[in-house]
């Protein structure tokens, strides 16, 4: 059992490093994720992904693989199109789906453009994809201190997000800065994709905040209970992700993000709240 459940991680500094800085990004991309869905901006997260992607790009080309340089190259260009799509949305008569849509896809051509133009296809899968093995120590400062920010900032906006997510008439009428409450969100999920890309890349740190958001929603009814169950399936994905990609030797992103993909559609079946098996069986009340 030690072999198979702890070994690689006490016999490998790198594993340490991979669990580490996984389960910090698993702590603070699961609350997002799931007032993602709450909010029904389910797909934003995924348009955020493709958002840094010119931000990271030039500072790849620019400064090489520098953490610092990519993360504030990222996220300057994520705040861009946040902006960007905020304005359009309130200027014209377009939606703000639409507009990030707009602003997310430009924004993916020219990073493609960029990487193609000055570095090469295996620069272009490093940023998508990244290498949740090649976590070293600044890299896991800065998730653990986005993880750390993104906790203390959704503890001190809870009410208001809640109240946002569900009835956000009610906050514009009272002046209860909804507005100001969607932009710093949006901030944070920037914020924690840009964190996400440098282990995961920016395609697969999505998978981490939406599978088990979106997983949580067959668990529970409660909005805690919902968070509760989100951060322990992120959690548990990671560790077991790292696991299989230890012993059946693939590559480690893939390997977290398919493991809460195999929970979520478990979780499509045995749910307890609106899963198949429980929709299909009898109701109880109807036997008595």
């Amino acid at each position: 059992m030690y072999e198979l459940f702890w070994q690689p991680f006490a016999e490998f500094g790198f594993m340490r490093n991979a669990l580490a800085g996984s389960l910090a990004l698993a702590l603070s991309c699961a609350p997002i994720g799931l007032f993602l869905v709450m909010r029904r901006m389910s797909l934003a997260g995924d348009a955020m992904s493709h958002a840094i992607l010119p931000g990271a790009a030039i500072a790849f080309v620019a400064f090489g693989l520098s953490l610092t340089a990519m993360s504030i190259g990222g996220l300057l260009a994520g705040i861009v199109v946040i902006l960007g799509s905020g304005m359009v949305s309130r200027a014209t008569r377009l939606k703000e789906d639409a507009s990030f849509a707009a602003f997310y896809l430009i924004s993916l051509a020219l990073g493609v453009l960029i990487i193609s133009r000055w570095g090469n296809n295996v620069d272009l899968m490093h940023i998508l994809f990244g290498s949740v093995l090649a976590v070293d120590v600044p890299a896991l400062l800065f998730l653990a201190s986005v993880a750390s920010l993104t906790l203390i900032a959704l503890a001190l906006s809870y009410r208001i997000l809640v109240v946002d997510s569900f009835d956000p008439d009610f906050l514009r009428v009272h002046g209860g800065g909804g507005s100001l409450a969607h932009f710093a969100f949006l901030i944070l999920v920037v914020l924690n994709l840009v964190a996400g890309f440098q282990a995961l890349g920016t395609l697969m740190a999505v998978g981490l905040m939406m599978l088990p958001a979106a997983t949580a929603r067959f668990w529970a009814r409660e909005l805690p209970g919902m968070i509760a169950v989100a951060v322990g399936v992120a959690l548990v994905s990671a560790y077991g992700g790292l696991l299989l990609s230890y012993h059946a030797n693939l590559p480690g992103g893939p390997a977290i993000i398919l493991c809460a993909g195999l929970v979520y559609c478990a979780s499509i079946f045995v749910g307890t709240q609106g899963g198949l098996l429980q929709r299909l069986l009898p109701h109880r009340h109807l036997e008595n």
